[in-house]
C-alpha cells in the first residue's frame, strides 16, 4: 500500500497543505521547523492514532485553532489501483472523529489497519538507550499493527489496571487479612479482567518476539560492519512456561497475583502483569543498553524498525516506510547499506535537512519545505 495524497488542516503548522505523492522513493528537504517532520507525523497519526512525539492530542492542533483534520488517500498497491480514503479530525477534549471512504466509523480505533506505517526517528534510540516503558511501547505498536483488535484489548486491559491500581492505592498499607470482604471480592474481579486481557497481550508480544528476532539479527547484520550479532527476547515480571498458550498466561498471572496479593496491598501497587514486563536487548554476550556505542545503538533502533517493515511484508501487508531525519545520524558505510536495504520498499517517505545527506541511489521525487508550504524541488 502507499499513500496518493495527503491533505492536512490545522495540523500542527500548517494552516492548510495539499500533497500529491506516489510509489517509490519521496524526499522532503528544509530547514529545522519548517515542517517536514510535521507531514510524516500526520501519516503516522492517520496510521496509528498517535504520535510518538507527544502523548497528548493538544499539540497536534495549530495553535488557535480547534480542530485538526488529517486526510489521505491509500492504494491498495502498484498492480491494484483500489483506493480508501482515511480521515481523522483531532478535536482536543472531545471525542475525535473518523471516517472511512466518506463514511463515518463508530469509533476512531476501527480506523486502524487500513494504512500500515514504519515509522523511524531520532526518539526511536530511547528504545535502546531508555526505560522498559518505551521497549513496551515498540512492541505494543507492533503487535497492534499486525492485529488491529489489540488497539480494543490494550485499552480494556489500560482501563482494569487503573480501577485496580486504585483499589490497591487505597488499600496500602494493610495487611490481607485487614481487607474487608467486599474489597477482596472487587480485587478477585479485576484479577480475572487484568489476567484474561493481560495473557492477551503477553501471547501477542511473544508470537511477535519469536518472528522478529531472526529478522533483528539480519537486519543489524546487513547496516553495522562489526560486533553485528543481535539479540532480541521477552523479559517477564512473572514466570512463563515454556510454549505458553493464551490459557497458560491466564492461569500463570492469575497464579502470581495470588502470591503476590499481601505484597500489592502492602505497597499499593499492581506488581504483576504485562505493564511491568521489558525487552532484553543484546549486542553479542551484553545487553545494548550501557553497553553499545552511540554508532551501534542507532543501528540496533533502526534494526528492530526494518525488522518490523520485514515482518509486515511477511504477514502479505505492504506498509509505507518512514525515515525521519535518519541519514544525517548514520556513517558513509550504514548509509550506503541501507539504502540497499530500503530500496524495493513500495513507498519510503524521507525528511531530511539537507539533501547530500540522502544516498544518490535513493533518487525519487523532491520536495521542499519552507514556512509552511510545500513546493517540487
Amino acid at each position: 500500500m502507499f499513500v496518493t495524497h495527503l491533505s492536512l488542516a490545522d495540523f500542527r503548522s500548517y494552516t492548510s497543505v495539499e500533497v500529491s505523492l506516489a510509489a517509490g522513493v519521496t524526499v522532503f528537504t528544509g530547514a529545522n521547523g519548517q515542517g517536514k517532520t510535521n507531514l510524516a507525523e500526520a501519516i503516522e497519526v492517520l496510521a496509528t492514532l498517535g504520535s510518538h512525539r507527544v502523548a497528548s492530542e493538544a499539540p497536534l492542533v495549530r495553535a488557535g485553532a480547534e480542530r485538526a483534520v488529517l486526510r489521505a488517500r491509500v492504494q491498495a498497491g502498484a498492480t491494484d489501483t483500489r483506493s480508501l480514503l482515511l480521515e481523522l479530525e483531532i478535536i482536543p477534549g472531545r471525542a475525535n472523529r473518523a471516517s472511512l471512504n466518506r463514511a463515518p466509523l463508530k469509533r476512531p480505533r476501527d480506523l486502524l489497519g487500513a494504512l500500515r506505517v514504519v515509522f523511524f526517528s531520532p526518539d526511536d534510540l530511547s528504545f535502546v538507550k531508555g526505560d522498559p516503558a518505551e521497549r513496551r511501547r515498540f512492541i505494543d505498536e507492533l503487535t497492534t499493527a499486525r492485529w488491529p483488535r489489540l488497539a480494543g484489548v490494550r485499552a480494556d486491559y489500560d482501563r482494569v489496571l487503573r480501577q485496580r491500581s486504585t483499589l490497591l492505592k487505597s488499600l496500602a498499607g494493610r495487611g490481607p487479612r485487614a481487607v474487608s470482604e467486599d474489597a477482596a471480592a472487587t480485587l478477585g474481579v479485576w484479577d480475572e479482567q487484568l489476567a484474561a486481557f493481560g495473557a492477551e497481550l503477553v501471547a501477542a508480544r511473544l508470537a511477535t518476539i519469536s518472528e522478529l528476532q531472526p529478522l533483528l539479527s539480519a537486519a543489524y547484520a546487513d547496516i553495522a560492519p562489526t560486533n553485528n550479532l543481535a539479540g532480541l527476547a521477552y523479559k517477564s515480571s512473572t514466570p512463563i512456561p515454556a510454549q505458553a498458550t493464551t490459557a497458560d498466561l491466564v492461569e500463570t498471572l492469575t497464579q502470581t497475583m495470588a502470591q503476590r496479593r499481601g505484597e500489592e496491598i502492602a505497597r499499593g501497587q499492581c506488581l504483576v502483569g504485562p505493564h511491568r514486563d521489558d525487552l532484553s536487548l543484546s549486542l553479542g554476550d551484553l545487553p545494548a543498553k550501557g553497553y553499545a556505542s552511540h554508532g551501534e545503538s542507532w543501528s540496533f533502533a533502526l534494526a528492530l524498525r526494518l525488522a518490523s517493515f520485514a515482518l509486515l511484508r511477511s504477514d502479505g501487508v505492504e506498509p509505507v516506510l518512514i525515515l525521519d531525519d535518519v541519514f544525517a545520524e548514520l556513517d558513509e558505510i550504514r548509509r550506503s547499506r541501507l539504502a540497499e536495504l530500503i530500496r524495493d520498499a513500495e513507498q519510503v517517505l524521507i525528511t531530511a535537512a539537507v539533501a547530500a545527506d540522502v544516498p544518490t541511489s535513493l533518487a525519487g521525487t523532491q520536495f521542499r519545505v519552507a514556512a509552511g508550504s510545500v513546493t517540487a524541488a
